[in-house]
């Protein structure tokens, strides 16, 4: 069992608020997580077709059932039954009255805006953090970590990667997609999605991207909000202030897991993984989404960016602390050398909102100096949250 980090929060939430929101990729571990956080509670999941056509047809009716505390699995299948919900809770004012989870973001959080603002929470919750995952299996090596991902289903049914990624590619992916929007060429939208793990951690480029798959800029850009919605990718953006430079204004494609990631790029072992010529755009991916989890697993916003210039200046992560900015710079070697620092010195120079910064890498020498903290990616959980 892998207890959740996020798991203090969600309590706490559920006492301050009649509804808790547990939005994520499919198989993070939302309904396990509210099921073993509130064993007492009623469960209804709306993936199945019966409920859910009962939900749609009485929505009234189907709520009387649930006339104690209720988790509700799945609520973006059955968006308009969060009026109703709002009704139920207006009506007795029950703290943790429902725990409500759900798979696409862009549906809900517009649903919830319209009818349940200011009565619910809302949490994200991701795959495993590393040391989640530490709990349930010792981490062999980065190259292991990397092709294996972090969704919790790997490390406790201990299921060989790529099939699990293959199935989870045809399962989830192609079918909510399919919902989401009218998709007439599922090869199209395939070679799209292996195009934007082959350019992971780079700048979008609508332009190059349509032209490698044949397919307009304006259906790219509806099906990248779609890869989105859904938590199979998210969008870095830059941070851009007038330092005296032009700063890039475009985002960076990341993934929600490097073990999806490594399966788009056709990586069936992790014995190859090392070598690919992508290497460090995963390891950074990777160390991304562990800083973007300390924070979401303690209920607050990423508040992380990217930074590049005209002159070509580039830090890797910007953390932004009130006025203050911490560069993060993250290298896959495990050797250190004194150059990894070189772009956090340069952006120190550059602002005086500029604090000392870290150097994430896959190396065991750990070390403080005056303007930065050499730190091990193992390490990376509580480096922002403070």
């Amino acid at each position: 069992m892998i207890i959740r980090e996020i798991t203090q929060e969600l309590k706490q939430l559920a006492q301050n608020y009649p509804i808790v929101t547990i939005i994520g990729p499919r198989q993070s571990g939302k309904t396990t997580l509210a099921k073993m956080t509130f064993p007492d509670y009623l469960y209804c999941s709306l993936e199945d077709p019966d409920l859910r056509k009962f939900a749609q047809d009485d929505p009234r009716s189907f709520l009387n059932k649930y006339h104690k505390n209720t988790i509700f699995d799945e609520i973006q299948r059955v968006p308009e039954l969060l009026s109703y919900l709002q009704t139920v809770v207006d009506a007795a004012n029950i703290k943790g009255r429902f725990i409500l989870t759900g798979s696409h973001q862009l549906q809900l959080r517009a649903e919830i805006s319209q009818s349940l603002a200011g009565r619910t929470a809302l949490l994200t919750l991701l795959p495993l953090s590393i040391s989640e995952a530490m709990t349930a299996q010792k981490l062999e090596s980065r190259d292991v970590l990397l092709y294996q991902g972090l969704f919790p289903r790997i490390y406790k049914d201990n299921l060989q990667p790529t099939k699990f990624y293959a199935n989870y590619y045809s399962t989830y992916i192609e079918r909510d997609v399919r919902q989401l929007i009218n998709l007439k060429n599922a090869t199209n939208f395939e070679k799209f999605l292996k195009l934007l793990a082959g350019r992971v951690g780079q700048l979008i480029n609508f332009n190059s991207l349509s032209n490698d798959v044949g397919v307009t800029a304006v259906t790219l850009k509806e099906w990248l909000s779609v890869l989105e919605a859904s938590f199979i990718i998210f969008k870095l953006e830059p941070y851009f202030e007038n330092f005296g430079k032009r700063a890039i204004k475009s985002p960076k494609i990341y993934f929600n897991d490097t073990g999806l990631l490594a399966y788009l790029l056709d990586i069936d072992s992790e014995k190859i993984i090392g070598r690919d010529p992508l290497i460090g755009n995963i390891f950074e991916n990777l160390v991304i989404l562990e800083l973007m989890k300390s924070r979401l697993n303690r209920g607050l916003n990423p508040n992380i960016y990217f930074f590049r210039d005209s002159n070509g200046l580039e830090v890797d992560v910007l953390y932004k602390k009130a006025s203050q900015l911490i560069p993060i710079e993250i290298k896959s070697a495990a050797t250190f050398t004194k150059a990894f620092a070189k772009s956090i010195h340069k952006f120190q120079k550059l602002t005086k909102k500029a604090q000392k910064g870290y150097v994430v890498y896959a190396g065991d020498f750990t070390a403080d100096t005056a303007t930065y903290t050499i730190v091990n990616y193992l390490d990376t959980n509580g480096l922002i949250v403070n």
